[in-house]
């Protein structure tokens, strides 16, 4: 595996096509004509500007920081990634058209592969009906590390995970200690850490970071109000403390000025994008 990233990693054009699937569960959003879509930065050490259709969507884009949820009308944007402070005038290290699909209701997720090297992939959140006193509980492995397995009360509950994989349950709604496993053995890569399981949500649960950098560490993202409808809001990030196996930091907390990447991807237009 690849040593902490450097500028050099800014490459995230390594970072594979970032088109979003509508196939797999069902999904609400906003309006017929909007998405709903979160970004989550899981690269450690960089910190880079986003830009979308040449307006500035993510300044200050910190590793560690999951956005709160944008209303984007459907469509394709020129995204455009920056090292810090060197938009839009310079040149971009990543220069990729997005389609968001109307309707959805998605995680864009920056991270390291199973090597070490930047990626991106693109998830569609479940968003179908819970069952009553029961919570749906999703993890993402977007780390540079081996295959892990996932426990809840030390029991595993997702198997052989591997980077850039999911799997999800519903579980009985509670709170849980969780930890990260290597597959295979009772060796603790990230964790422990309390997840509340409330009932009616999915709980999404991100492995980030580099095994090798010793900075894995987990993140969450809470969707709400799924017990009585069949589509529900995210909320964002949650904010409980864990830490991994070295006992570093593992819950990142997000950065501010949301409302004005909210204003700013309002006055987004949609642009065909010709490469």
């Amino acid at each position: 595996m690849n040593s902490r990233p450097t500028a050099a990693a800014l490459t995230l054009g390594a970072i594979a096509a970032l088109s979003l699937s509508t196939a797999g569960p069902s999904f609400a959003a906003p309006g017929d004509d909007e998405a709903t879509v979160s970004v989550f930065h899981g690269v450690p050490g960089l910190t880079v500007d986003v830009y979308a259709n040449g307006e500035e969507l993510l300044p200050n884009f910190e590793p560690g920081t999951l956005t709160d949820p944008l209303e984007l009308p459907g469509g394709s944007y020129d995204i455009q990634v920056f090292a810090d402070g060197e938009g839009p005038d310079g040149t971009p290290a990543i220069e990729k058209k997005v389609d968001v699909p109307a309707g959805a209701n998605a995680t864009l997720v920056a991270h390291l592969d199973a090597s070490g090297k930047p990626a991106l992939n693109a998830f569609v959140n479940d968003v179908s009906k819970v069952p009553a006193g029961e919570a749906r509980l999703t993890v993402r492995h977007v780390a540079a590390a081996p295959a892990v397995d996932v426990r809840a009360g030390g029991e595993p509950v997702f198997e052989g995970l591997e980077n850039p994989k999911e799997d999800k349950g519903e579980v009985p709604a509670g709170t849980v200690e969780a930890d990260v496993t290597l597959a295979g053995t009772d060796t603790v890569a990230i964790g422990p850490a309390d997840l509340d399981l409330a009932e009616g949500t999915n709980t999404v649960v991100y492995a980030w970071g580099s095994a090798e950098d010793d900075n894995l560490a987990l993140k969450t993202q809470t969707i709400k109000d799924l017990h009585s409808a069949p589509g529900g809001v995210p909320a964002g990030e949650t904010g409980e403390a864990a830490t991994n196996s070295a006992g570093l930091p593992g819950w990142a907390y997000g950065a501010g000025g949301l409302a004005a990447i909210a204003v700013v991807a309002a006055g987004l237009r949609l642009n065909a994008v010709k490469k």
